[in-house]
């Protein structure tokens, strides 16, 4: 029978930890982690989506702080306000939420967030440091899937694992965390993405399936083997439901492990965010 990880669960267990860690911060350093986020338009995923980074900063006791700008706010003006932003000792990370208006270059922006206070791991700086192995920050929903690993005790090492999706946000950085050498982790991987040809021939070859395509229900019963451990990082809407990247309902009695969607992977990657962000501020006071 199949274990369900309950995402939930874990993010509630993350985030007592982590709010116990930011009170003793507060008392010691007499000043309080805080994450500024940058909005510009009025993209309604984003818009959601930033609630719920306001909703978990609360809970982890961290500030919040939201800098919302209209769409036709300038390349300029946005670079400005994060200038201002790095230059600000009170913050502590800055996220620039995406995706911006198409007549500002996102990868512009998003290289100049000071590297010590880019709690999203997008700055190219960051990612060459996870490049290398000696990373600043993990991306957040890798380091959401990678502490998921840890708490359920998934055995990584020299197991295939196969992702599906090469993103900047979810498949490439997990392939760079699971390749370094430490525990729940030193993977055999296999990447796949758009242009592979017979994918199931390697999902079916994998011990470790992490799905972060973006399409729904892509990978069917039989692209899998028996016993599997599958990560399902997708999100997708379905006439007004979320799914996965993954058909969990015809899976469900042939994997070892899996995580719903939602209710999985989802939940802790705004708490691996908030844990980014304490880090960030230590970094500041020493």
């Amino acid at each position: 029978m199949a274990k369900i990880i309950d995402g939930r669960k874990i993010a509630k267990e993350i985030n007592e930890s982590l709010k116990a860690k930011v009170e003793d911060f507060i008392k010691k350093h007499e000043i309080t982690p805080k994450l500024a986020v940058v909005i510009a338009g009025e993209d309604p995923a984003s818009l959601f989506y930033v609630k719920m980074i306001a909703k978990s900063c609360e809970r982890a006791s961290i500030g919040f702080e939201k800098y919302s700008l209209p769409s036709e706010t300038t390349e300029e003006e946005l670079l400005k306000l994060i200038d201002n932003l790095n230059k600000n000792k009170k913050v502590s990370g800055i996220i620039v939420q995406v995706p911006l208006p198409e007549h500002i270059n996102q990868e512009r922006i998003q290289e100049s967030v000071d590297p010590s206070k880019d709690v999203d791991c997008f700055n190219p700086i960051n990612m060459g440091r996870l490049a290398l192995g000696k990373p600043e920050f993990l991306p957040c929903t890798p380091y959401a899937v990678y502490e998921l690993m840890k708490r359920e005790n998934i055995v990584v090492e020299g197991k295939h694992t196969v992702i599906v999706g090469r993103s900047n946000i979810v498949g490439r950085p997990m392939s760079l965390i699971l390749l370094q050498k430490k525990q729940y982790a030193n993977a055999t991987l296999t990447i796949c993405h758009s242009r592979t040809n017979d994918l199931s021939y390697f999902t079916r070859q994998a011990d470790i399936l992490i799905a972060a395509v973006g399409k729904p229900e892509i990978i069917k019963r039989d692209m899998v083997k028996e016993g599997v451990v599958i990560i399902d990082v997708g999100t997708n809407e379905v006439e007004g439901k979320l799914v996965g990247d993954v058909a969990y309902n015809e899976v469900l009695d042939k994997v070892s492990v899996i995580t719903p969607v939602p209710g999985g992977v989802g939940p802790i990657t705004n708490v691996m965010l908030m844990q980014n962000t304490l880090r960030a501020a230590g970094k500041l006071v020493n």
